[in-house]
């Protein structure tokens, strides 16, 4: 397998995480670039249900280095927490994790202007895990990094002005202040932790790389949250398409082989923002049915049809080789099912999406209708013990969205995929 990007082609939660591990069993290493815990990867192995917010999907996997590289923002106690979570599982988190001396930390008061900016500005759909102010203090030159938690007498006086800082923003937006001596005490005791697991990921991947190892680049959210190319304000703070993965690990593009976009067999999405394909009916069938609430924040995933503007717009902006469709058994009860093919805006045809967000919740959806199958697919091993209707759905789309497809996902355990 060549060094891979798997990324998301939609708006996130398109099931990034199962297809990773699927994909680490034939990789090496596997590597976060980018975001924070707010993003949430779900793996289900052996009937357990893993749910995976900082820590690569690869640690679930015997054998496999994960690493978080120098473009995801870390809140040093949740990651703490997560290996514990991990440990009293029975995954083992020895030398199988290493973390970027060159990460920026995620502190509580980013948290808490996390919130007050989501109350003053109007909602976005923030998780409100303090990951834009993180960003925006990386971005401003005056964050703090897993190196300066690495040196206490150094991070403590960082910390201190900070705190200072912030405290004064936070009263004047009417929020309470936070102790300096309680988040000191408590970082540093984290810091301590993950001391054992800290180093130059940019190192040790480059010398990975010349001894032949296969790295797999795991994104996080989707292509359309991406703060430059995404349904802006409604995005994340970092850059969830392929060229994050270079710049959020210092492995360069000439060394990655290719682009692996997933996306659901529909559209779905959480929080704010414009989503042209989106049905009440459609969501409310799936909600219903227990499927479709968000892995970090528990809300019930906005859902529509498969949008064939977007997904093509994606694989142009990502130059994807392969696409993962996941979830074609959420359809296998859905009959007809329709596909966006184009979008109509002031009395024009539009065949990419808008950059403007206002001018893409306008589009009205230009829709074909295809069958449905009215048959589980969850049993299928092989593309062709899928029902007809299926397959043809499945080909149709990839057509649509311009790349090969590679897998098809028709439950969430790993045994559930099939592999052309």
């Amino acid at each position: 397998m060549a060094n891979t990007i798997l990324i998301g082609a939609q708006w996130g939660d398109e099931g990034k995480g199962k297809i990773i591990d699927v994909l680490t069993a034939r990789a090496d290493i596997v590597v976060r670039s980018q975001g924070g815990n707010n993003a949430g990867h779900t793996v289900i192995h052996r009937g357990v249900k893993y749910i995976l917010h900082l820590i690569p999907s690869g640690i679930l996997r015997r054998g496999k280095i994960c690493v978080i590289g120098n473009g995801v923002v870390i809140d040093p106690v949740t990651l703490v927490a997560e290996i514990d979570r991990l440990r009293e599982l029975g995954i083992t988190i020895e030398r199988n994790l290493l973390i970027s001396d060159c990460a920026h930390l995620v502190l509580p008061y980013h948290r808490l202007l996390d919130e007050q900016r989501e109350l003053r500005r109007g909602k976005i759909g923030t998780t409100k895990r303090g990951i834009g102010p993180a960003y925006a203090d990386k971005a401003a030159r005056t964050g703090l990094r897993m190196s300066d938690l690495m040196q206490p007498m150094v991070f403590s006086k960082k910390l201190q002005a900070k705190v200072l800082e912030n405290n004064r923003i936070l009263q004047a937006l009417g929020a309470r202040p936070i102790s300096f001596r309680d988040v000191n005490e408590s970082y540093l005791a984290a810091g301590e932790k993950l001391r054992p697991f800290v180093a130059n990921t940019v190192v040790y991947l480059h010398r990975a790389l010349a001894r032949g190892k296969e790295i797999l680049f795991e994104g996080a959210q989707g292509t359309f949250l991406d703060i430059d190319h995404g349904t802006y304000p409604y995005v994340t703070s970092s850059n969830t398409t392929a060229g994050g993965a270079c710049t959020g690990t210092g492995v360069p593009p000439h060394r990655v082989g290719r682009v692996v976009g997933v996306m659901k067999a529909y559209t779905t999405r959480v929080g704010e923002g414009p989503l042209p394909t989106e049905d009440r009916q459609l969501a409310e069938t799936f909600h219903n049915r227990g499927r479709e609430f968000g892995a970090t924040t528990g809300r019930k995933r906005r859902c529509g049809w498969f949008d064939a503007v977007a997904t093509r717009y994606a694989t142009m902006i990502n130059g994807i080789d392969e696409l993962a469709i996941t979830n074609l058994d959420g359809l296998d009860h859905v009959d007809p099912i329709r596909v966006c093919v184009a979008y109509w805006l002031n009395e024009k045809r539009l065949d990419v999406p808008p950059c403007d967000a206002a001018q893409l919740a306008n589009c009205e959806p230009i829709y074909e209708e295809v069958r449905g199958w009215n048959r589980p697919t969850g049993s299928a091993k092989k593309f062709s013990q899928l029902p007809p209707a299926a397959k043809a759905y499945v080909k149709y789309i990839s057509k649509l969205t311009g790349a090969k497809l590679s897998m098809i996902s028709v439950g969430p355990t790993r045994g559930e995929t099939i592999i052309l």
